[in-house]
Protein backbone atom coordinates (compact mmCIF):
# COMPACT_ATOMS: atom_id res chain seq x y z
CA UNK A 1 0.00 0.00 0.00
CA UNK A 2 1.44 3.36 -0.94
CA UNK A 3 2.16 5.60 1.87
CA UNK A 4 2.03 9.62 2.47
CA UNK A 5 5.69 9.76 2.22
CA UNK A 6 6.32 7.77 -0.69
CA UNK A 7 3.79 9.53 -2.88
CA UNK A 8 5.71 12.77 -1.53
CA UNK A 9 8.78 11.39 -2.42
CA UNK A 10 7.23 11.33 -5.83
CA UNK A 11 5.76 14.34 -6.49
CA UNK A 12 9.18 16.05 -4.80
CA UNK A 13 11.62 14.19 -7.60
CA UNK A 14 9.24 15.51 -10.10
CA UNK A 15 9.38 19.38 -9.13
CA UNK A 16 13.19 18.73 -8.64
CA UNK A 17 13.06 17.42 -12.23
CA UNK A 18 10.59 19.81 -13.85
CA UNK A 19 12.10 23.05 -12.34
CA UNK A 20 15.81 21.81 -13.56
CA UNK A 21 19.03 22.08 -11.17
CA UNK A 22 19.76 25.99 -11.17
CA UNK A 23 15.95 26.80 -9.79
CA UNK A 24 15.82 28.88 -6.54
CA UNK A 25 14.18 27.69 -3.45
CA UNK A 26 12.40 28.87 -0.55
CA UNK A 27 16.02 27.30 1.29
CA UNK A 28 18.23 29.95 2.01
CA UNK A 29 21.20 30.10 -0.27
CA UNK A 30 20.07 26.45 -2.10
CA UNK A 31 18.77 26.38 -5.11
CA UNK A 32 17.24 22.91 -6.76
CA UNK A 33 20.67 21.12 -7.03
CA UNK A 34 21.45 21.77 -3.30
CA UNK A 35 18.23 20.83 -2.30
CA UNK A 36 18.01 17.52 -4.10
CA UNK A 37 21.79 16.65 -2.34
CA UNK A 38 20.41 17.59 0.99
CA UNK A 39 17.57 14.89 0.44
CA UNK A 40 20.30 12.24 -1.16
CA UNK A 41 22.22 12.53 2.05
CA UNK A 42 19.96 12.71 4.82
CA UNK A 43 19.31 9.01 3.37
CA UNK A 44 22.78 7.67 2.17
CA UNK A 45 25.03 9.37 4.12
CA UNK A 46 24.09 8.83 7.83
CA UNK A 47 27.89 9.63 8.79
CA UNK A 48 27.44 12.79 7.35
CA UNK A 49 23.48 13.67 8.01
CA UNK A 50 24.23 14.29 11.54
CA UNK A 51 25.48 17.76 10.64
CA UNK A 52 22.02 18.66 10.18
CA UNK A 53 21.27 18.85 13.92
CA UNK A 54 24.95 18.54 15.44
CA UNK A 55 26.88 21.64 14.94
CA UNK A 56 30.33 20.22 14.98
CA UNK A 57 29.76 17.54 12.22
CA UNK A 58 28.11 20.59 9.94
CA UNK A 59 31.49 20.92 8.17
CA UNK A 60 31.87 17.52 6.70
CA UNK A 61 27.82 17.59 6.02
CA UNK A 62 28.50 20.69 4.06
CA UNK A 63 31.79 18.72 2.10
CA UNK A 64 29.53 15.58 1.24
CA UNK A 65 26.72 17.50 0.52
CA UNK A 66 28.47 19.55 -1.98
CA UNK A 67 30.08 16.26 -3.64
CA UNK A 68 26.43 15.10 -3.57
CA UNK A 69 25.37 18.46 -5.47
CA UNK A 70 28.14 18.03 -8.08
CA UNK A 71 27.05 14.81 -9.34
CA UNK A 72 24.52 14.99 -12.28
CA UNK A 73 21.54 16.44 -11.67
CA UNK A 74 19.47 13.27 -13.41
CA UNK A 75 21.24 10.72 -10.98
CA UNK A 76 20.49 13.01 -7.89
CA UNK A 77 16.79 12.46 -8.83
CA UNK A 78 17.02 9.30 -9.83
CA UNK A 79 18.33 8.56 -5.64
CA UNK A 80 15.46 10.71 -4.82
CA UNK A 81 12.97 8.48 -6.46
CA UNK A 82 14.31 4.89 -6.22
CA UNK A 83 14.75 6.01 -2.06
CA UNK A 84 17.21 4.86 0.59
CA UNK A 85 19.38 1.57 0.22
CA UNK A 86 18.35 -1.25 2.42
CA UNK A 87 20.86 -0.86 4.60
CA UNK A 88 19.36 2.98 6.09
CA UNK A 89 16.99 3.44 8.53
CA UNK A 90 14.97 5.27 6.53
CA UNK A 91 13.99 1.44 4.30
CA UNK A 92 11.93 0.79 6.93
CA UNK A 93 8.13 1.83 6.15
CA UNK A 94 7.11 3.03 9.69
CA UNK A 95 10.18 4.99 9.57
CA UNK A 96 9.92 6.23 5.82
CA UNK A 97 6.53 7.23 6.81
CA UNK A 98 7.02 9.19 10.58
CA UNK A 99 10.21 10.89 8.98
CA UNK A 100 9.71 11.39 5.98
CA UNK A 101 5.83 12.46 5.03
CA UNK A 102 6.45 16.31 6.79
CA UNK A 103 9.78 16.71 5.32
CA UNK A 104 9.33 15.67 1.40
CA UNK A 105 5.97 17.94 2.09
CA UNK A 106 7.53 20.68 3.42
CA UNK A 107 10.37 20.48 0.95
CA UNK A 108 8.28 19.95 -2.44
CA UNK A 109 6.53 23.25 -1.44
CA UNK A 110 10.06 25.16 -1.12
CA UNK A 111 9.82 24.36 -4.87
CA UNK A 112 6.41 25.14 -5.68
CA UNK A 113 6.10 28.37 -3.57
CA UNK A 114 9.46 29.69 -5.01
CA UNK A 115 8.79 29.94 -8.22
CA UNK A 116 6.83 33.20 -9.57
CA UNK A 117 3.89 31.54 -10.99
CA UNK A 118 3.22 28.78 -8.23
CA UNK A 119 -0.56 28.14 -7.14
CA UNK A 120 -1.56 26.16 -3.73
CA UNK A 121 -2.08 22.62 -3.85
CA UNK A 122 -5.32 21.34 -2.55
CA UNK A 123 -4.66 18.31 -0.34
CA UNK A 124 -7.34 15.65 0.31
CA UNK A 125 -8.63 15.68 4.02
CA UNK A 126 -6.67 12.42 5.02
CA UNK A 127 -3.53 13.86 4.35
CA UNK A 128 -4.53 17.15 6.15
CA UNK A 129 -4.80 15.07 8.96
CA UNK A 130 -2.11 13.30 8.90
CA UNK A 131 0.12 16.37 9.18
CA UNK A 132 -2.38 17.49 11.52
CA UNK A 133 -0.96 14.72 13.64
CA UNK A 134 2.52 15.36 13.59
CA UNK A 135 2.23 19.03 13.48
CA UNK A 136 0.40 18.47 16.62
CA UNK A 137 2.85 16.50 18.73
CA UNK A 138 6.23 18.25 17.36
CA UNK A 139 4.48 21.87 18.09
CA UNK A 140 6.80 22.87 21.13
CA UNK A 141 9.60 22.01 18.51
CA UNK A 142 8.15 24.24 15.77
CA UNK A 143 7.98 27.13 17.80
CA UNK A 144 10.46 26.60 20.77
CA UNK A 145 12.39 29.91 19.41
CA UNK A 146 9.15 32.05 18.79
CA UNK A 147 9.32 35.21 20.87
CA UNK A 148 5.80 35.64 21.56
CA UNK A 149 3.17 33.04 22.93
CA UNK A 150 2.06 30.96 19.67
CA UNK A 151 -1.27 29.02 19.24
CA UNK A 152 -1.78 27.01 15.74
CA UNK A 153 -5.72 26.25 15.24
CA UNK A 154 -7.26 24.72 11.99
CA UNK A 155 -10.55 25.79 10.94
CA UNK A 156 -12.76 23.03 12.92
CA UNK A 157 -11.65 24.72 16.10
CA UNK A 158 -8.51 22.11 17.43
CA UNK A 159 -5.91 24.18 18.75
CA UNK A 160 -2.02 22.98 19.22
CA UNK A 161 0.24 25.31 21.99
CA UNK A 162 3.83 26.08 19.93
CA UNK A 163 5.00 28.30 22.70
CA UNK A 164 3.21 29.39 25.77
CA UNK A 165 3.85 32.56 26.99
CA UNK A 166 2.11 35.81 25.95
CA UNK A 167 0.95 38.48 24.19
CA UNK A 168 -0.27 35.54 22.74
CA UNK A 169 -0.86 34.89 18.23
CA UNK A 170 -3.37 32.61 17.58
CA UNK A 171 -2.33 31.25 13.80
CA UNK A 172 -5.91 29.71 11.82
CA UNK A 173 -5.37 27.87 8.77
CA UNK A 174 -5.48 24.37 7.69
CA UNK A 175 -2.37 21.92 8.64
CA UNK A 176 -0.82 21.81 5.98
CA UNK A 177 -0.28 25.49 5.51
CA UNK A 178 -0.08 25.52 9.48
CA UNK A 179 2.72 23.36 8.85
CA UNK A 180 5.09 25.38 6.64
CA UNK A 181 4.49 28.48 9.00
CA UNK A 182 5.70 26.40 11.62
CA UNK A 183 8.66 25.49 9.58
CA UNK A 184 9.89 29.06 9.01
CA UNK A 185 8.00 29.63 5.37
CA UNK A 186 5.61 32.49 7.37
CA UNK A 187 5.62 34.86 3.88
CA UNK A 188 4.37 31.85 1.43
CA UNK A 189 1.96 30.26 4.34
CA UNK A 190 -1.59 30.80 3.88
CA UNK A 191 -2.91 31.46 7.28
CA UNK A 192 -4.66 34.51 8.83
CA UNK A 193 -3.01 35.80 12.63
CA UNK A 194 -4.63 37.18 15.34
CA UNK A 195 -3.32 39.10 18.02
CA UNK A 196 -1.59 42.51 19.04
CA UNK A 197 0.10 44.16 15.90
CA UNK A 198 3.46 43.97 17.41
CA UNK A 199 3.32 40.51 18.44
CA UNK A 200 1.75 39.58 14.91
CA UNK A 201 4.59 41.20 13.45
CA UNK A 202 7.34 39.15 15.68
CA UNK A 203 5.57 36.15 14.69
CA UNK A 204 6.02 36.16 11.26
CA UNK A 205 9.70 37.34 11.42
CA UNK A 206 10.33 34.73 14.22
CA UNK A 207 12.98 31.78 12.97
CA UNK A 208 10.44 28.89 13.52
CA UNK A 209 11.29 25.57 12.90
CA UNK A 210 12.67 22.16 13.87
Amino acid sequence: MSTHAKRERLLLADLLEANGPEAPTLCEGWKTRDLAAHIVVRERRQDAAGGILIKPLAARLERVQGEFAAKPYEELIQLIRTGPPRMSPFSVKQVDEAANTVEFFVHAEDVRRAQADWSRRELDPVFEDALWRRLESGARVYGRKSPVGLVLRRPNGQTAVARKGTPVVTVTGEPSELLLFASGRQEVADVGLEGEKDAVAQAYEARLGI
